[in-house]
Protein backbone atom coordinates (compact mmCIF):
# COMPACT_ATOMS: atom_id res chain seq x y z
CA UNK A 1 0.00 0.00 0.00
CA UNK A 2 2.64 2.84 -1.33
CA UNK A 3 1.27 6.23 -0.31
CA UNK A 4 1.98 9.33 -2.11
CA UNK A 5 0.69 12.99 -1.87
CA UNK A 6 0.36 16.04 -3.69
CA UNK A 7 2.63 19.27 -2.66
CA UNK A 8 3.16 22.58 -3.47
CA UNK A 9 6.67 22.26 -5.12
CA UNK A 10 9.17 25.47 -5.49
CA UNK A 11 10.21 25.63 -9.05
CA UNK A 12 10.98 27.95 -11.75
CA UNK A 13 8.19 30.49 -13.54
CA UNK A 14 7.84 28.93 -17.30
CA UNK A 15 10.87 31.16 -18.75
CA UNK A 16 13.41 30.31 -16.25
CA UNK A 17 12.39 26.67 -16.55
CA UNK A 18 15.42 25.71 -18.44
CA UNK A 19 17.74 28.06 -16.71
CA UNK A 20 17.42 27.19 -12.85
CA UNK A 21 17.34 23.25 -12.97
CA UNK A 22 21.09 21.74 -13.02
CA UNK A 23 21.98 18.47 -12.88
CA UNK A 24 23.94 16.84 -9.62
CA UNK A 25 26.14 18.64 -8.08
CA UNK A 26 28.62 15.89 -8.28
CA UNK A 27 28.07 15.63 -12.27
CA UNK A 28 30.42 19.12 -13.05
CA UNK A 29 33.85 19.81 -13.46
CA UNK A 30 35.95 22.10 -12.28
CA UNK A 31 35.73 24.44 -15.14
CA UNK A 32 32.35 22.76 -15.93
CA UNK A 33 31.05 24.65 -12.15
CA UNK A 34 32.81 27.41 -12.89
CA UNK A 35 31.51 28.58 -16.01
CA UNK A 36 27.70 27.81 -14.88
CA UNK A 37 28.08 30.02 -11.97
CA UNK A 38 29.87 32.84 -13.63
CA UNK A 39 27.26 32.68 -16.49
CA UNK A 40 24.14 31.74 -15.26
CA UNK A 41 23.41 33.81 -12.64
CA UNK A 42 19.44 31.57 -12.15
CA UNK A 43 21.17 28.04 -11.88
CA UNK A 44 20.62 26.33 -9.10
CA UNK A 45 24.16 25.55 -8.53
CA UNK A 46 24.10 29.24 -7.02
CA UNK A 47 21.98 27.99 -4.16
CA UNK A 48 23.50 24.79 -3.22
CA UNK A 49 27.61 26.44 -4.06
CA UNK A 50 26.98 29.73 -2.16
CA UNK A 51 30.85 30.22 -1.10
CA UNK A 52 30.93 31.22 -5.06
CA UNK A 53 29.38 34.57 -4.39
CA UNK A 54 32.07 35.58 -1.55
CA UNK A 55 35.37 33.66 -3.39
CA UNK A 56 35.40 31.45 -0.73
CA UNK A 57 35.07 27.67 -0.19
CA UNK A 58 32.90 27.20 2.42
CA UNK A 59 31.73 23.85 4.44
CA UNK A 60 29.74 22.38 7.08
CA UNK A 61 27.50 24.19 9.12
CA UNK A 62 28.58 27.76 7.86
CA UNK A 63 27.63 26.31 4.03
CA UNK A 64 24.52 24.92 5.01
CA UNK A 65 23.08 27.95 6.27
CA UNK A 66 24.54 29.76 3.46
CA UNK A 67 22.45 27.73 1.08
CA UNK A 68 19.45 28.61 2.91
CA UNK A 69 19.97 32.26 2.19
CA UNK A 70 20.82 31.67 -1.14
CA UNK A 71 17.56 30.09 -1.63
CA UNK A 72 15.41 32.37 -0.09
CA UNK A 73 17.23 35.32 -2.25
CA UNK A 74 15.79 33.03 -4.66
CA UNK A 75 11.96 32.99 -3.82
CA UNK A 76 12.36 37.06 -2.95
CA UNK A 77 13.46 37.51 -6.33
CA UNK A 78 10.88 35.21 -7.89
CA UNK A 79 13.01 33.03 -9.55
CA UNK A 80 11.36 30.47 -7.23
CA UNK A 81 7.67 30.57 -6.42
CA UNK A 82 5.17 28.34 -4.60
CA UNK A 83 2.45 26.99 -6.16
CA UNK A 84 -0.87 27.45 -4.55
CA UNK A 85 -2.23 24.44 -4.18
CA UNK A 86 -0.53 20.46 -4.17
CA UNK A 87 -0.29 19.03 -7.43
CA UNK A 88 1.53 16.29 -8.32
CA UNK A 89 3.83 16.72 -11.30
CA UNK A 90 3.82 14.12 -14.23
CA UNK A 91 8.00 14.67 -15.49
CA UNK A 92 9.06 13.22 -18.92
CA UNK A 93 13.07 12.82 -19.71
CA UNK A 94 13.87 12.16 -23.28
CA UNK A 95 17.43 11.05 -24.02
CA UNK A 96 18.98 10.00 -27.35
CA UNK A 97 18.21 6.93 -26.52
CA UNK A 98 15.74 6.28 -24.00
CA UNK A 99 12.90 7.90 -22.37
CA UNK A 100 11.79 8.31 -18.65
CA UNK A 101 8.01 9.04 -17.96
CA UNK A 102 7.16 8.90 -14.36
CA UNK A 103 5.44 10.70 -11.08
CA UNK A 104 6.76 13.29 -8.90
CA UNK A 105 5.10 13.10 -5.42
CA UNK A 106 5.35 12.98 -1.93
CA UNK A 107 6.46 9.28 -0.22
CA UNK A 108 5.81 8.24 3.28
CA UNK A 109 8.75 7.98 5.32
CA UNK A 110 6.24 5.34 7.93
CA UNK A 111 6.60 3.41 4.47
CA UNK A 112 10.52 3.96 4.51
CA UNK A 113 9.92 2.22 7.82
CA UNK A 114 7.47 -0.48 7.16
CA UNK A 115 10.00 -1.32 4.52
CA UNK A 116 6.79 -1.08 1.76
CA UNK A 117 9.76 1.53 0.67
CA UNK A 118 12.46 -1.55 -0.25
CA UNK A 119 16.05 -0.38 -0.11
CA UNK A 120 18.79 -2.76 -1.72
CA UNK A 121 21.94 -0.89 -0.60
CA UNK A 122 23.29 0.08 2.64
CA UNK A 123 23.58 3.67 3.74
CA UNK A 124 27.12 5.77 5.88
CA UNK A 125 25.91 6.88 8.52
CA UNK A 126 28.34 9.97 8.50
CA UNK A 127 27.24 10.68 5.53
CA UNK A 128 23.78 10.14 6.82
CA UNK A 129 23.85 12.42 9.58
CA UNK A 130 25.06 14.88 7.61
CA UNK A 131 22.72 15.56 4.99
CA UNK A 132 19.76 15.27 7.71
CA UNK A 133 21.99 18.28 9.27
CA UNK A 134 21.74 19.89 6.24
CA UNK A 135 17.86 19.02 5.66
CA UNK A 136 16.87 20.67 8.70
CA UNK A 137 19.13 23.91 8.28
CA UNK A 138 17.69 24.51 4.52
CA UNK A 139 14.23 23.11 5.09
CA UNK A 140 14.14 22.10 1.62
CA UNK A 141 14.63 18.97 -0.81
CA UNK A 142 15.53 19.63 -4.42
CA UNK A 143 16.50 16.25 -5.87
CA UNK A 144 13.90 13.46 -5.74
CA UNK A 145 14.69 9.91 -4.60
CA UNK A 146 14.02 7.64 -7.48
CA UNK A 147 11.53 5.12 -7.11
CA UNK A 148 10.40 2.09 -9.27
CA UNK A 149 7.28 0.00 -9.46
CA UNK A 150 5.49 -2.89 -11.32
CA UNK A 151 4.36 -1.87 -14.68
CA UNK A 152 0.96 -0.97 -14.45
CA UNK A 153 -1.99 -0.14 -16.80
CA UNK A 154 -4.10 2.40 -15.25
CA UNK A 155 -1.08 4.32 -13.88
CA UNK A 156 0.52 4.11 -17.92
CA UNK A 157 -2.92 5.45 -18.99
CA UNK A 158 -3.38 7.90 -17.03
CA UNK A 159 0.10 9.19 -17.36
CA UNK A 160 -0.70 8.89 -21.48
CA UNK A 161 -4.06 10.91 -20.79
CA UNK A 162 -1.97 13.81 -19.28
CA UNK A 163 1.06 14.05 -21.82
CA UNK A 164 -1.93 14.65 -24.24
CA UNK A 165 -2.04 18.48 -22.95
CA UNK A 166 0.23 21.09 -23.12
CA UNK A 167 3.06 20.73 -20.96
CA UNK A 168 4.12 23.37 -18.19
CA UNK A 169 8.14 23.05 -19.09
CA UNK A 170 8.95 21.99 -22.55
CA UNK A 171 13.06 22.46 -22.67
CA UNK A 172 16.52 20.89 -23.74
CA UNK A 173 19.55 20.89 -21.96
CA UNK A 174 23.40 21.54 -23.66
CA UNK A 175 23.69 17.85 -22.93
CA UNK A 176 20.84 16.98 -25.36
CA UNK A 177 18.16 15.83 -22.88
CA UNK A 178 14.65 17.25 -23.32
CA UNK A 179 12.69 17.60 -20.13
CA UNK A 180 8.57 17.91 -20.16
CA UNK A 181 6.95 18.93 -16.83
CA UNK A 182 3.17 18.86 -16.78
CA UNK A 183 1.52 19.87 -13.51
CA UNK A 184 -1.33 18.02 -12.16
CA UNK A 185 -3.61 19.65 -10.19
CA UNK A 186 -7.20 18.40 -10.75
CA UNK A 187 -8.79 16.74 -7.09
CA UNK A 188 -10.11 13.67 -8.50
CA UNK A 189 -7.15 13.11 -11.33
CA UNK A 190 -4.77 12.87 -8.41
CA UNK A 191 -7.15 10.82 -6.18
CA UNK A 192 -7.45 8.22 -8.80
CA UNK A 193 -3.75 8.06 -9.36
CA UNK A 194 -2.83 8.16 -5.56
CA UNK A 195 -5.56 5.06 -5.70
CA UNK A 196 -3.34 3.16 -8.35
CA UNK A 197 -0.32 3.40 -6.48
CA UNK A 198 -2.04 2.22 -2.83
CA UNK A 199 -2.91 -0.73 -4.63
CA UNK A 200 0.39 -1.35 -5.63
CA UNK A 201 1.90 -2.54 -2.73
CA UNK A 202 5.71 -2.46 -1.99
CA UNK A 203 8.11 0.11 -4.37
CA UNK A 204 11.44 0.35 -4.94
CA UNK A 205 14.30 2.50 -4.19
CA UNK A 206 16.91 2.90 -7.49
CA UNK A 207 18.52 5.54 -6.36
CA UNK A 208 18.54 7.73 -3.87
CA UNK A 209 19.39 5.21 -0.36
CA UNK A 210 20.85 8.28 1.37
CA UNK A 211 18.28 10.55 0.65
CA UNK A 212 15.57 8.86 1.62
CA UNK A 213 17.28 7.52 4.97
CA UNK A 214 18.31 10.74 5.54
CA UNK A 215 14.66 11.84 5.39
CA UNK A 216 13.37 9.27 7.99
CA UNK A 217 16.05 10.39 10.19
CA UNK A 218 15.16 13.77 9.57
CA UNK A 219 11.21 13.18 10.48
CA UNK A 220 11.95 11.73 13.91
CA UNK A 221 14.04 14.28 14.83
CA UNK A 222 11.36 16.53 14.15
CA UNK A 223 8.36 14.53 15.36
CA UNK A 224 10.63 14.42 18.73
CA UNK A 225 10.72 17.97 18.65
CA UNK A 226 7.14 18.94 18.35
CA UNK A 227 4.89 18.37 20.55
CA UNK A 228 1.71 18.56 18.74
CA UNK A 229 3.33 16.10 15.78
CA UNK A 230 0.26 14.54 13.88
CA UNK A 231 2.20 12.32 11.30
CA UNK A 232 0.71 15.20 8.69
CA UNK A 233 3.36 17.08 8.70
CA UNK A 234 5.28 17.89 5.45
CA UNK A 235 8.53 16.44 7.34
CA UNK A 236 6.86 13.11 7.19
CA UNK A 237 7.41 12.55 3.58
CA UNK A 238 10.10 13.45 1.16
CA UNK A 239 9.91 13.69 -2.12
CA UNK A 240 10.53 11.03 -4.82
CA UNK A 241 10.09 10.41 -8.83
CA UNK A 242 8.46 7.10 -9.09
CA UNK A 243 8.72 4.98 -12.75
CA UNK A 244 7.59 1.71 -13.75
CA UNK A 245 9.98 -1.00 -13.91
CA UNK A 246 10.49 -0.80 -17.52
CA UNK A 247 11.94 2.16 -17.68
CA UNK A 248 14.49 1.76 -15.50
CA UNK A 249 17.92 1.56 -17.32
CA UNK A 250 20.79 -0.46 -14.95
CA UNK A 251 24.35 -0.20 -15.77
CA UNK A 252 26.86 -1.79 -14.57
CA UNK A 253 30.36 -0.77 -12.70
CA UNK A 254 33.86 -2.14 -13.77
CA UNK A 255 36.24 -2.60 -10.74
CA UNK A 256 39.80 -1.56 -10.93
CA UNK A 257 42.31 -2.39 -9.19
CA UNK A 258 45.79 -0.66 -8.42
CA UNK A 259 48.08 -3.92 -7.51
CA UNK A 260 47.81 -7.45 -7.16
CA UNK A 261 48.49 -7.42 -3.07
CA UNK A 262 51.88 -8.67 -3.71
CA UNK A 263 51.34 -11.77 -6.25
CA UNK A 264 53.09 -11.79 -9.82
CA UNK A 265 50.76 -12.51 -12.29
CA UNK A 266 51.20 -16.27 -12.42
CA UNK A 267 50.78 -16.96 -8.83
CA UNK A 268 47.43 -14.48 -9.38
CA UNK A 269 46.06 -16.58 -11.81
CA UNK A 270 46.66 -19.82 -10.27
CA UNK A 271 44.71 -18.65 -7.51
CA UNK A 272 41.74 -17.91 -9.31
CA UNK A 273 42.24 -21.08 -11.00
CA UNK A 274 40.49 -22.48 -8.03
CA UNK A 275 37.07 -20.70 -8.87
CA UNK A 276 37.34 -19.61 -12.67
CA UNK A 277 37.98 -22.10 -16.09
CA UNK A 278 40.22 -19.37 -17.33
CA UNK A 279 40.72 -18.23 -21.37
CA UNK A 280 43.42 -16.00 -22.43
CA UNK A 281 41.58 -13.62 -24.67
CA UNK A 282 44.95 -11.99 -25.94
CA UNK A 283 43.76 -8.62 -27.55
CA UNK A 284 40.51 -9.59 -28.81
CA UNK A 285 38.26 -6.90 -26.54
CA UNK A 286 36.12 -9.11 -24.08
CA UNK A 287 33.16 -8.51 -22.45
CA UNK A 288 31.28 -10.67 -20.80
CA UNK A 289 27.27 -11.60 -21.81
CA UNK A 290 26.00 -14.01 -19.41
CA UNK A 291 25.74 -14.24 -15.52
CA UNK A 292 28.37 -15.43 -13.69
CA UNK A 293 30.77 -14.66 -16.09
CA UNK A 294 33.62 -12.12 -16.02
CA UNK A 295 35.74 -10.49 -18.16
CA UNK A 296 39.45 -9.34 -16.70
CA UNK A 297 42.25 -7.42 -18.42
CA UNK A 298 45.52 -7.86 -16.90
CA UNK A 299 49.25 -7.42 -18.18
CA UNK A 300 48.26 -6.42 -21.84
CA UNK A 301 45.79 -9.60 -22.47
CA UNK A 302 41.95 -9.48 -22.18
CA UNK A 303 40.51 -12.51 -20.60
CA UNK A 304 36.96 -14.73 -20.11
CA UNK A 305 36.22 -16.40 -16.38
CA UNK A 306 33.55 -18.53 -16.02
CA UNK A 307 32.77 -19.42 -12.43
CA UNK A 308 33.15 -22.84 -11.28
CA UNK A 309 29.57 -23.46 -10.01
CA UNK A 310 30.07 -26.77 -9.17
CA UNK A 311 32.43 -25.33 -6.00
CA UNK A 312 30.63 -22.19 -5.04
CA UNK A 313 27.89 -22.16 -3.03
CA UNK A 314 24.58 -19.90 -3.72
CA UNK A 315 22.75 -19.75 -0.11
CA UNK A 316 20.87 -16.80 -0.99
CA UNK A 317 19.98 -14.19 -3.73
CA UNK A 318 22.94 -12.09 -2.44
CA UNK A 319 25.73 -14.68 -2.98
CA UNK A 320 23.99 -15.41 -6.53
CA UNK A 321 25.04 -11.67 -7.38
CA UNK A 322 27.98 -11.41 -9.53
CA UNK A 323 29.16 -8.26 -7.73
CA UNK A 324 29.21 -10.05 -4.55
CA UNK A 325 31.02 -13.01 -5.94
CA UNK A 326 33.95 -11.18 -7.37
CA UNK A 327 33.82 -9.41 -3.80
CA UNK A 328 33.63 -12.80 -1.63
CA UNK A 329 35.89 -15.07 -3.71
CA UNK A 330 38.60 -12.12 -5.83
CA UNK A 331 38.66 -8.95 -4.25
CA UNK A 332 38.99 -9.28 -0.64
CA UNK A 333 40.69 -13.17 -0.21
CA UNK A 334 43.23 -12.55 -2.91
CA UNK A 335 43.43 -8.96 -3.65
CA UNK A 336 42.41 -7.69 0.33
CA UNK A 337 40.27 -5.55 -0.16
CA UNK A 338 37.67 -5.66 2.33
CA UNK A 339 36.37 -2.47 2.45
CA UNK A 340 34.26 -1.54 -0.71
CA UNK A 341 34.13 2.26 -0.19
CA UNK A 342 36.74 3.43 1.48
CA UNK A 343 39.96 1.20 0.37
CA UNK A 344 41.92 3.70 -2.14
CA UNK A 345 42.92 0.61 -4.19
CA UNK A 346 40.01 0.13 -5.88
CA UNK A 347 37.75 2.22 -8.17
CA UNK A 348 34.84 1.74 -10.61
CA UNK A 349 34.14 2.75 -13.99
CA UNK A 350 30.66 2.45 -15.73
CA UNK A 351 29.53 3.29 -18.80
CA UNK A 352 29.40 1.68 -22.63
CA UNK A 353 32.96 2.68 -23.14
CA UNK A 354 34.23 2.03 -19.76
CA UNK A 355 36.45 -1.60 -20.97
CA UNK A 356 38.13 0.51 -23.44
CA UNK A 357 38.76 2.94 -20.50
CA UNK A 358 39.89 0.19 -17.81
CA UNK A 359 42.29 -1.25 -20.65
CA UNK A 360 43.96 2.27 -20.85
CA UNK A 361 44.69 2.93 -17.27
CA UNK A 362 46.00 -0.22 -16.92
CA UNK A 363 48.38 0.23 -20.07
CA UNK A 364 49.26 3.15 -18.52
CA UNK A 365 50.60 1.84 -15.43
CA UNK A 366 47.92 3.68 -12.94
CA UNK A 367 46.08 0.41 -12.20
CA UNK A 368 47.35 -3.58 -12.26
CA UNK A 369 44.13 -5.41 -13.03
CA UNK A 370 40.57 -4.91 -14.16
CA UNK A 371 36.94 -6.54 -14.17
CA UNK A 372 34.20 -5.90 -16.32
CA UNK A 373 30.79 -7.64 -15.22
CA UNK A 374 27.13 -7.50 -16.92
CA UNK A 375 24.40 -5.28 -15.33
CA UNK A 376 22.09 -6.34 -12.47
CA UNK A 377 18.82 -7.45 -13.26
CA UNK A 378 15.53 -5.48 -12.02
CA UNK A 379 14.54 -8.98 -10.42
CA UNK A 380 17.87 -9.38 -9.04
CA UNK A 381 17.44 -6.08 -7.37
CA UNK A 382 14.01 -6.91 -6.53
CA UNK A 383 14.52 -9.85 -4.56
CA UNK A 384 17.88 -8.64 -2.61
CA UNK A 385 15.41 -6.06 -1.47
CA UNK A 386 12.65 -8.37 -0.65
CA UNK A 387 15.11 -10.87 1.49
CA UNK A 388 16.13 -7.50 3.20
CA UNK A 389 19.76 -8.02 1.57
CA UNK A 390 22.21 -5.18 0.91
CA UNK A 391 24.26 -4.85 -2.49
CA UNK A 392 27.95 -4.47 -2.40
CA UNK A 393 28.80 -0.60 -2.90
CA UNK A 394 28.79 0.14 -6.77
CA UNK A 395 26.52 -2.80 -8.36
CA UNK A 396 24.36 -0.68 -10.59
CA UNK A 397 24.61 2.36 -12.07
CA UNK A 398 21.10 3.42 -12.94
CA UNK A 399 19.53 5.96 -15.26
CA UNK A 400 17.54 8.34 -15.50
CA UNK A 401 19.78 10.50 -13.51
CA UNK A 402 17.28 13.58 -12.66
CA UNK A 403 18.41 17.61 -11.67
CA UNK A 404 18.28 19.58 -8.81
CA UNK A 405 15.80 22.16 -8.26
CA UNK A 406 13.33 21.22 -11.21
CA UNK A 407 10.50 21.24 -8.24
CA UNK A 408 11.59 21.91 -4.60
CA UNK A 409 9.71 19.98 -1.49
CA UNK A 410 9.87 22.46 1.52
CA UNK A 411 9.17 20.48 5.12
Amino acid sequence: MAKIIPFKAVRAPKHKANLVPSRSYEDYDFRDLEAQLAYNPFSFLQIINPGYKFHKNVSGAERFQLVKNRYLEFKEDKTLIQDEQPCLYLYKIKTRNNSFCGIIAGTSSQDYKDDLIKKHEDTLEKREQLFTQYLKTVGFNAEPVLLTYPDNDQIATTLEKIMQLPAEYEFTTTDRVSHFLWVVNEENLISSIQSYFQDLGSVYIADGHHRSSSSNLLTDQLARENPEHTGKEPYNFFMSYLIPESDLKIYEFNRLVKDLNGLDKESFLMKLDKWFRIENRGAELYKPSKKHHFGMYLDGDFYSLYLRKSIYEFTDALSSLDTQILHKIVLEPILGITDLRNDKRIEYGYGKHNVIKMKNLIDEGEFSVGFSLIPVTIEEMKAIADAGLTMPPKSTYIEPKLRSGLTIYEF
